[in-house]
C-alpha cells in the first residue's frame, strides 16, 4: 500500500492557471486586490500596535499588542504571496503579448537556420 504524493503547488499552478491566459488574467487581478487589501490593513494594523505600545509599553504588548504583532506578520505574508502570485500572472501575461509565436515546423516548412 504505497502512498500518493500530490503534485507540487508551483507545478498544479502553471497546469491549472499558467495555461490558461484568462485564469491568468483572472488571478492576476484578485492578487493585485488581495495584496492591496493585505498591505492597507497592514499599514492600519501596524500604526495602531506602534502607537499602543509606545503610550502603554510592556503592559500593552501582555494585553493584546502582542497578538496584533502576530497578525501584522501573518497578514504580511499573506500580502507577500499575493505579490508573487501577481508577479508570476504578470510575467506569463507579459510574455504572452509580447512574445512572438514559436514556430514548431508543423506547416511543413522548415525554420531558417543563420
Amino acid at each position: 500500500m504505497g502512498t500518493r504524493r500530490s503534485p507540487s503547488l508551483p507545478r498544479w499552478f502553471q497546469r491549472l492557471v499558467l495555461s490558461r491566459v484568462w485564469l491568468s488574467f483572472l488571478m492576476l487581478g484578485l492578487s493585485f486586490f488581495g495584496f492591496g487589501v493585505g498591505t492597507l490593513n497592514l499599514f492600519y494594523l501596524l500604526r495602531a500596535n506602534t502607537s499602543l505600545v509606545i503610550e502603554n509599553g510592556w503592559m500593552a504588548l501582555a494585553d493584546g499588542g502582542g497578538e496584533q504583532l502576530l497578525e501584522l506578520l501573518v497578514t504580511g505574508y499573506l500580502s507577500m504571496a499575493a505579490y508573487v502570485v501577481f508577479k508570476v500572472c504578470e510575467y506569463r501575461l507579459a510574455h504572452w503579448l509580447g512574445d512572438p509565436p514559436e514556430d514548431d515546423g508543423a506547416d511543413g516548412v522548415e525554420p531558417d537556420a543563420h
